[in-house]
């Protein structure tokens, strides 16, 4: 394929594009009605009018080193090493989200896991948790953390002059 068009190559180009564009046109204008029709004639017209105006050769270098990008993308392993890093990198930050929406892996390394061991049945009434299956009363600091957030909403009832 030549590099560089010659005018009368674009015409020529252009006039066999706009063809081909007219004939689709005519198949669309039957299948569709006049208004489709008449804006694949639209349409069809472009190649011609970069022909006569002389943009043709302009056009097939720019499309001709598009197609030269992509096939030397397509051939070349480091661009494919390149889109399985890609692959790699979106997997595991998916997988990263459903951990952290679920809580797996989020404790700090430090801290030990809020669940009771198991067998601690008197060990853990000692310490102030219910063991399992007792039912106990909520913590001292919890109920603090409960009264303090009434007296806030005392407060703010009070203001409004309700009792």
């Amino acid at each position: 394929m030549p590099e560089n068009l010659t005018w009368m190559t674009g015409l020529i180009l252009g006039g066999g594009l706009t063809l081909v564009g007219l004939v689709i046109s005519f198949v669309v204008w039957r299948a569709r009605g006049a208004a489709r029709g008449l804006r694949g004639v639209a349409w069809s017209l472009l190649p011609l009018v970069a022909g006569l105006i002389g943009l043709m050769n302009a056009i097939w270098q720019f499309v001709m080193s598009i197609v030269g990008i992509l096939v030397g993308l397509l051939f070349n392993p480091a661009v494919w090493a390149g889109v399985a890093l890609a692959g790699v990198a979106v997997v595991l930050y998916v997988v990263s989200g459903i951990m952290a929406a679920r809580g797996v892996g989020t404790q700090p390394r430090g801290k030990a896991p809020k669940e009771p061991k198991a067998g601690g049945g008197q060990g853990a009434a000692a310490a102030g948790k219910p063991a399992a299956g007792q039912v106990g009363a909520p913590s001292k600091k919890s109920a603090a953390d409960d009264l303090s957030d009434l007296g806030d909403i005392e407060d703010l009832l009070r203001k409004r002059g309700i009792d």
